[in-house]
């Protein structure tokens, strides 16, 4: 197993993607390229694999942002298209739903996908996603591998620890390849 290379522009992008780099990292690489720091790790990601390849500077396409005046909402109200999650949004649900209210990833993709719809079948999906995630049915996206790790480390070994995942988990982002969990990542708790 090759060690996990210092993230430089000496480095191919094959080698940059074989390892786990924190988004930290990725943003003070470019900060040092000069390579735009927006977006989440996946973007930035794309973006200095590219750069590793071509040297070419790829600039981030800016979200384009406009402001809707969407009135009240009720629960008969439609979901408006471009929908942005707001104060206006996350008050509605939290008086509808309760304090325990939070928009999540997976809400709010159903939101944004779903323009047309009303918030009362918004609030339905929401308690059926809360459901599903207590069941641990719900897929975690790609740019929270911790997460999916973790989660999967204790699908396999309920009876180990969260110190014993995390040190399991370290020493998977230190050595090349992906970064799902693996029976064999239990090596490290006998180093």
């Amino acid at each position: 197993m090759n060690e996990r290379p210092n993230l430089s522009k000496n480095i191919n992008s094959d080698q940059f993607r074989d390892f786990y780099y924190l988004k930290q990292e990725l943003v003070s690489f470019c900060r040092a390229e000069k390579l735009s720091t927006t977006g989440g790790k996946q973007e930035l990601t794309e973006r200095i694999a590219h750069y590793l390849e071509t040297g070419e500077k790829k600039r981030a396409i800016p979200a384009n942002k406009t402001t809707i005046d969407i009135g009240d909402i009720t629960k008969n109200s439609i979901i408006e298209n471009n929908f942005r999650c707001s104060e206006k949004h996350r008050a509605f649900f939290k008086e509808t739903i309760g304090k325990s209210f939070s928009f999540n990833v997976i809400f709010q993709k159903w939101l944004k996908s779903n323009s047309g719809k009303t918030y009362q079948e918004a609030i339905e999906v929401y308690y059926q996603i809360v459901e599903e995630k207590k069941q641990g049915l719900t897929k975690i996206d790609k740019q929270f591998e911790y997460n999916t790790y973790i989660r999967d480390f204790f699908a396999d070994n309920e009876s180990k620890t969260l110190e014993d995942a995390i040190k399991c988990w370290k020493y998977k982002k230190s050595i090349q390849g992906h970064n799902r969990y693996e029976k064999k990542d239990l090596k490290a708790l006998t180093q």
